[in-house]
């Protein structure tokens, strides 16, 4: 797909350039002739001779920036004192910190939150442990644990190189839902390391969250934290993306008259969104799908089943479909991909049945162009920024915990995701309700308190029922 200019990659490059003249003019020319967008020009020192200029620019790569800097530098009479990359400076020294909800001006109050005071709040507790979630941050923290095994498309990149990512999620629960959340960057790639230490990391906090460990291994992880904690633990590769993707179904399937027990549905995946995905929609009603992994459609006769590909096989493609993603594709009403870049055509789209539905949601790159897709099917969904309906976990994950916390739940259910589902889905009024929108905006004010009320209310007396 062509890239346009972003401000994932803007600069900003401060210049000297001479007081009169055309020389700004002369600047936007330069930027706008090499491809960038200038989105911001401010003063910032001026004098008789000369003037200092931040120029912002948004800009398509790295070597894109490169290359308008370089083209800034052949002008007569600029010179280029700095270029800063605007996504680097907001990640200088990271981007979350801890504050102190109670002031320590005098000795009395460092007495009360502190020694000795504390020592009477901590027999408190141990005299009956419910009580931490009442007097500690228990109540209203998670861990956003990570191996750095599978990190957003980048793949096995390491613990330091992971921390970035959940200090931005941390961000996110904190922004959208209240949540105090802290990064827990494990360099262990060992399942028995990885549950252990967070068994033992897990008294500290009201909720687990598990990001970017890779399958199959995030399977074990998180159905033996389950058994081993009384707190919820939730994978968000996978239920949070389970979540987004049926409201988004709910909302599309509205728009064009089907019901979701009578489509066909082919998804593209079978790894851990893709398996989570298939449970709810089952959950919710879908009874005709057919999963494709990288060999084809995922059925019994296969040889290389797994325990998690055996699940999909023994809950899915009833008639024994054996072929490839493209024959599965032909006649279906759905197609959900969480896989590949670029494994389908429009062409492939066309051979869907009428007011078909396609979300492709792998990133950068979805699995077919939505461009082509849109010419052929009613309603699209990808997980850009830069297209209508964009399917992202920041719908569902803050929302979901929120729930969660204010429950003291001990556990998730598939009861708990569907209800967030429906929640997010009712966003969405029936006026708004279109091809191009069939999920609300992350930052639209209802989306985290209805999830959460949703998640409160499934949560509320319930015995505790796995996924």
């Amino acid at each position: 797909m062509a890239s346009v200019p972003s401000v994932s990659y803007s600069i900003t490059v401060r210049l000297e350039v001479p007081a009169g003249g055309k020389a700004v003019s002369q600047i936007t020319h330069v930027v706008e002739n090499a491809g960038g967008i200038v989105t911001a020009l401010d003063v910032n020192t001026a004098g008789h001779e000369t003037l200092r200029i931040d120029v912002t620019i948004a800009t398509r790569d790295t070597q894109h920036a490169e290359a308008i800097a370089g083209a800034l530098e052949q002008v007569p009479d600029i010179k280029i004192h700095k270029v800063s990359d605007r996504t680097f400076l907001m990640h200088l020294g990271g981007k979350i910190e801890m504050q102190s909800k109670v002031p320590l001006r005098t000795r009395d109050e460092l007495s009360m939150a502190y020694t000795p005071g504390v020592a009477r709040v901590s027999l408190a507790i141990a005299r009956n442990p419910e009580d931490v979630r009442r007097l500690t941050i228990k109540r209203n923290s998670v861990a956003v644990v990570t191996d750095g095994s599978a990190v957003l498309g980048l793949g096995n990149i390491g613990p330091e190189a992971a921390l970035p990512v959940m200090e931005g999620k941390a961000a996110l629960f904190k922004r959208f839902a209240g949540i105090d959340a802290w990064p827990i960057c494990l360099d262990t790639q060992d399942t028995d390391e990885i549950v252990r230490t967070v068994q033992i990391l897990a008294p500290a906090f009201g909720g687990i969250n598990l990001e970017d460990i890779s399958a199959p291994r995030c399977f074990e992880v998180e159905a033996r934290l389950r058994e081993l904690l009384d707190i919820p633990v939730f994978h968000d590769d996978q239920h949070g993306t389970a979540i987004c993707v049926l409201a988004a179904l709910t909302n599309a399937l509205r728009v064009v008259g089907k019901d979701i027990g009578d489509v066909r549905i082919t998804m593209a995946g079978a790894g851990a969104a893709g398996s989570a995905i298939l449970k709810l929609l089952k959950h919710a009603g879908a009874r005709d799908l057919i999963v494709c992994d990288y060999r084809g459609a995922v059925h019994r006769g296969r040889d290389d089943l797994d325990d998690s590909l055996r699940w999909i096989a023994e809950n899915t493609n009833e008639g024994g479909y054996a072929g490839d993603l493209r024959g599965a594709v032909k006649d279906a009403d759905v197609f959900i991909g969480v896989s590949a870049p670029g494994i389908l055509t429009g062409d492939d789209i066309a051979t869907m049945n009428d007011d078909a539905i396609v979300f492709a949601l792998a990133n950068p790159e979805p699995e077919v162009s939505p461009d082509e897709a849109r010419e052929h099917a009613a309603v699209v969904a990808t997980g850009r920024s830069d297209y209508p309906n964009q399917i992202n976990n920041v719908l569902a994950f803050p929302g979901v915990f929120r729930g969660l916390l204010d429950a003291q739940a001990d556990g998730v259910t598939l009861v708990m995701l569907a209800a967030a589902a429906k929640a997010l889905a009712e966003v969405v009024t029936p006026d708004e309700l279109g091809p191009n929108y069939i999920v609300p905006s992350v930052f639209h004010p209802d989306v985290s308190n209805r999830v959460a009320g949703a998640v409160r209310e499934a949560a509320g007396g319930r015995p505790r029922t796995e996924l």
